[in-house]
């Protein structure tokens, strides 16, 4: 039976002047997401919709990855990521530029915003190589593996969490993922999904986390108190000793989660924080709900669970166990809409659709799942309407006869000055497989339209690339291989052809330019 749930909009004054204090720009909360976005947690402050709009790039690498977000023409300009692969300490480098801040042994999307990535094809899995956010917002991270993550032993990374946030954060959403290890803290690993130093609107959904000591934190210390605003639905817990998750301050909102083999503790409310507990399915479990390891009590509102199998340990002392009947001892009010499936038919409703490579599939609440909403901008689909159209061809004058030219890098040989002259037997080639070439003006000249021509030989070389108004930042195209490219009527003095992927050396041979 479907149950929605009309829940009000809440701005709570507290909320505001925590993320002012924040420096965060705080908005009105917009309604639940549509089918294939963000959901929760995640859909307030402004909403988490990662890189939707921007250029679409695949990457096989960590080091690619890395590549991408550098190659942004600011660290808020926005990029899907679509990986496919085993991506690993061996693949994995630091790269530099102005719009990242990267690291060797972890995907690290360091102080940027406006990111997806989200794994395609036969599947993507970072092995032994977590993800770690940090002074970053508006990230989304779906259908990926994140597998034996340590922080002792070899090699190392992330501090053994699979997904690490920290330092404020805002708006990040994960979804269809597995997160797993292979023991507890004495064989290396610690959590799967941490959260802490000021992290907030976060959700995570559709998602498996298993064979852990640890699920995961919010609130890294009983006085990290600043985390909160998290939401955990449709996920399996499987085979974790305890923090499912550990909640220290905050508000965190569970429902419609399956939990299975909880061999310590499970929800672990402490330290003043609240949790709203609603539908969910324990099974043969331990402590699945309380205040555990400390006499900081925190607190829970729990509606509709089924407990199978689920025993309790006697309270006392740093143990306060919720059941073995738990009830309410706070109310929490929930910002977003939401539906509810049945307790009894979340184990199903979970095993169809929690975890990678499940076809993205969801609940609406009526306990069978439903494939994804075709129009998903996070699906994959690196079809671009900006694509070029060899069947169009350009017609006017080429405004870039006569102009200037510059770029970030020329291979030997090449020459700017070569993607303006007319002539298609010479050519510019950046020094590597990347890199951008520009058409200048000493008075702003109005452009629709480019043509990027191949020089003879190197046809079909130009991968994923990006058309940039060099004047504002602002990304006028994004799509794959050369011809030509339409786009508003822009004014501007600068234009500029970003190659971010290719299948070898670009030799662009005439980078023309359209009022139409």
């Amino acid at each position: 039976m479907r149950r929605p749930v009309a829940l009000r909009l809440q701005a709570a004054l507290g909320t505001l002047a925590l993320a002012a204090a924040a420096g965060v720009v705080l908005t009105m909360p917009e309604a639940a997401a549509a089918a294939g976005g963000a959901t929760g947690y995640a859909t307030q402050n402004g909403g988490t919709t990662g890189g939707a709009g921007g250029q679409t790039v695949r990457a096989t690498t960590g080091t690619a990855i890395h590549q991408a977000l550098c190659g942004r023409a600011s660290s808020s300009t926005p990029i899907t990521i679509e990986v496919e692969g085993t991506i690993n300490h061996g693949n994995t480098s630091k790269v530099s530029g102005d719009s990242c801040n990267t690291a060797a042994d972890k995907i690290e999307l360091k102080q940027i915003s406006n990111v997806t990535i989200v794994g395609v094809g036969s599947g993507a899995v970072f092995d032994q190589l977590g993800i770690h956010i940090r002074e970053s917002s508006n990230i989304v991270i779906q259908n990926v593996t994140v597998r034996n993550v340590k922080k002792s032993g070899s090699p190392t990374s992330n501090g053994g969490d699979a997904i690490g946030m920290e330092s404020d954060v805002r708006n990040v959403w994960v979804d269809h993922s597995t997160l797993e290890a292979s023991g507890g803290e004495s064989e290396g690993y610690d959590g799967l999904f941490d959260m802490k130093a000021n992290t907030q609107y976060v959700t995570l959904s559709y998602s498996v986390l298993r064979n852990s000591g640890r699920g995961g934190l919010i609130g890294s210390s009983e006085s990290d108190r600043s985390n909160g605003y998290v939401t955990f639905h449709h996920n399996l817990y499987e085979n974790i000793d305890s923090r499912a998750p550990l909640l220290r301050g905050g508000t965190a909102h569970m429902y419609n989660n399956h939990y299975v083999s909880l061999n310590k503790s499970g929800i672990n409310s402490r330290a003043g924080a609240k949790a709203k507990v609603d539908n969910n399915y324990f099974e043969d479990s331990k402590d699945v709900l309380g205040t555990f390891y400390t006499d900081e009590a925190g607190s829970w509102q729990v509606s509709g669970n089924i407990f199978d199998n689920v025993t309790w340990s006697e309270p006392g002392g740093d143990n306060n166990p919720a059941g073995p009947d738990p009830q309410s001892n706070t109310t929490v009010s929930i910002p977003y809409s939401y539906s509810l499936d049945d307790a009894s038919c979340v184990p199903s409703v979970v095993s169809a659709t929690a975890g990678a490579n499940k076809g993205l599939k969801v609940s609406n609440g009526s306990c069978t799942p439903q494939s994804p909403d075709p129009t998903d901008p996070t699906d994959p689909d690196p079809t671009d309407p900006t694509d070029p159209d060899p069947t169009d061809p350009p017609s006017g004058t080429n405004l870039s006869i006569g102009a200037g030219a510059d770029g970030s890098s020329k291979a030997s040989g090449t020459s700017y000055g070569n993607v303006r002259d007319g002539d298609l037997s010479t050519y510019w080639s950046p020094a590597g497989t990347t890199g951008s070439v520009s058409v200048k003006w000493s008075s702003a000249k109005t452009v629709a339209k480019i043509n990027i021509r191949e020089a003879a030989g190197s046809g079909g070389t130009i991968g994923a690339y990006r058309v940039v108004n060099h004047d504002t930042g602002a990304v006028l195209a994004s799509g794959s291989g050369a011809g030509v490219i339409a786009f508003s009527p822009v004014s501007l003095e600068k234009i500029t052809f970003e190659i971010t992927g290719a299948s070898g050396t670009p030799k662009v041979a005439e980078f023309e330019t359209y009022a139409g």
